[in-house]
């Protein structure tokens, strides 16, 4: 493990890196979770769950920056025009800015979120040291539901910034204090992580859980196992990983792609993690959302009348769309792009004159995008349509789940792997990208290649968490970031760490 030297006072530690732990609310449908320490009742092993539900409700607590800037730097994906935030597009661009709000909130909400799963594991473990023997498998299952979570926020760091802070206690001081690892024992630690905690986790899909419908199971523990492995490029380790998924026969590709982003897709027997929201169903009271108006467009004519629209923050890149064009790409390309005249306006100048007829500023439900400054196309895999909403919510995508990890990136994850040397069980490469395409609508291929499989990849997991992005980085296709203008080395490859986490932490200048 890597050691810096320059050992800094850690008295500013709690307020620089926000390691809060605080108590949640009833949000997941089963019962108030709790996170604080103060005034339980261990002797009640009834209640072992809130501290795990309350882990949940932290998992999906997630500012809206965080997954735009986790996905920006990709190919796939353009920063709107941002004269507000004009660092957020200059980071599209590859120009960094250390002190941007955005880069330190990242960091601190995922540390701080670290420091809650590994709180919730303690709580579990008090109360299983009162609990009486027939409850000690679910009080191991319940903590070995935390470190899937926590190994997922290790792995959004590590990808972002390289040599990072593993924290594994409620009180990290003494780990902050030794240093940080680097990226690649930081991806190794995720995969042990992972090897820990599937033997105590609910052979099942996250969709036929009882208890907290949705939750972590052993299958979610493989899929984030072969992500970490795939950055460390041990592809044998990726296919060993993605194959019981594939084999266990309990995961398929939800059958319309269209409506796996929307609410018919939620919870589907594709989905291996899901940050779940709700409105409990109702026009007025309580909710639970994400913030997805970043996504939304600055001007619509929605179907619903009310539908409030969004920031412009964030498009799919002319260069996605056209990758698709060429593809003859009809169902991913609808799904996961909006357009507006403007757009459209812009392909036809740049020689797609025979746009296919879903090529309009209208979706399939009724919503138009009207022309607005900050974008030309809008994400339709974060679009909700307004149709969808519960009456009486306004909120654009309000309700709407997030997809996390799904089982379409399993099968490209192992066909990769399969191109790359490794030996699989059970499917071929051709056989796995082969799903894929069918729900697409796309013809089958044969002999499948590392690039017909990453090029699948582009086509299918475009907007989503970055995936694109480092994909690119780890094979080192710099020639494919370069676009548009912009030019990509080596050295762009990580965010320069928060300044106010330099100032404070062994982290180095």
């Amino acid at each position: 493990m890597k050691r810096q030297k320059n050992i800094v006072s850690l008295s500013v530690l709690s307020l620089v890196m926000l390691f809060l732990v605080s108590s949640c609310h009833d949000k997941l449908d089963i019962i108030e979770g709790q996170l604080n320490t103060g005034d339980v009742d261990y002797t009640n092993t009834d209640n072992m769950i809130e501290p795990l539900v309350g882990a949940y409700y932290e998992f999906a607590t997630r500012g809206w920056e965080e997954s735009l800037l986790l996905s920006v730097r990709g190919d796939d994906v353009n920063a709107g025009g941002l004269g507000d935030q004009q660092p957020f597009a200059d980071t599209d661009n590859f120009t960094y800015d250390k002190g941007y709000w955005m880069y330190n909130s990242l960091w601190s909400l995922h540390y701080r979120d670290i420091v809650n799963m590994n709180n919730a594991m303690g709580q579990i473990q008090l109360y299983k040291d009162f609990a009486p023997e027939s409850k000690y498998a679910l009080a191991d299952q319940y903590m070995a539901e935390t470190k899937v979570l926590r190994g997922w926020f290790h792995y959004n760091l590590a990808r972002v910034w390289g040599d990072i802070f593993i924290i594994n206690t409620a009180t990290p001081d003494q780990e902050i204090e030794n240093g940080v690892s680097t990226r690649a024992e930081v991806m190794q630690y995720i995969s042990d992580l992972m090897d820990e905690a599937i033997p105590y986790l609910p052979d099942m899909r996250p969709n036929e859980r009882g208890d907290i419908q949705g939750g972590v199971t052993k299958y979610t523990a493989y899929a984030l196992k072969a992500m970490a492995n795939l950055e460390l490029e041990n592809y044998q380790a990726v296919a060993d990983a993605c194959a019981p998924i594939i084999n266990s026969g309990k995961f398929s590709l939800y059958s319309d792609f269209y409506q796996l982003f929307k609410k018919p897709g939620e919870l589907s027997d594709e989905n291996l993690l899901e940050m779940q929201y709700s409105d409990y169903g109702s026009g007025t009271g309580d909710t639970f959302y994400h913030l997805y108006a970043p996504y939304g467009p600055q001007g619509w004519t929605p179907a619903r009348a009310n539908a409030e629209g969004g920031w412009g923050f964030y498009e799919p890149s002319m260069k996605y769309i056209k990758f698709m064009l060429d593809r003859n790409e009809s169902v991913r390309l609808e799904t996961s792009v909006i357009f507006t005249n403007r757009g459209i306006s812009d392909l036809q100048t740049a020689g797609y004159t025979n746009l296919p007829s879903f090529v309009k500023n209208s979706t399939r439900d009724g919503d138009v995008f009207n022309d607005y400054a900050r974008a030309k196309f809008a994400s339709g895999k974060h679009y909700l349509p307004s149709i969808q909403l519960t009456d009486g919510r306004n909120n654009y995508g309000g309700g709407k789940n997030f997809i996390v990890m799904r089982y379409a990136e399993v099968l490209l994850m192992y066909a990769e792997a399969l191109t790359q040397g490794s030996s699989g069980s059970g499917m071929t490469a051709d056989q796995a990208v082969n799903l894929v395409r069918a729900r697409a609508g796309m013809p089958s291929i044969s002999g499948v290649s590392h690039d017909d499989v990453m090029d699948e990849k582009y086509a299918e997991m475009a907007m989503e968490w970055g995936i694109r992005y480092y994909d690119m980085i780890r094979l080192n296709n710099y020639t494919e970031l370069s676009y548009d203008g912009r030019t990509f080395s080596a050295d762009k490859e990580l965010l320069p760490y928060p300044q106010a986490q330099v100032d404070a932490l062994p982290l180095g200048n």
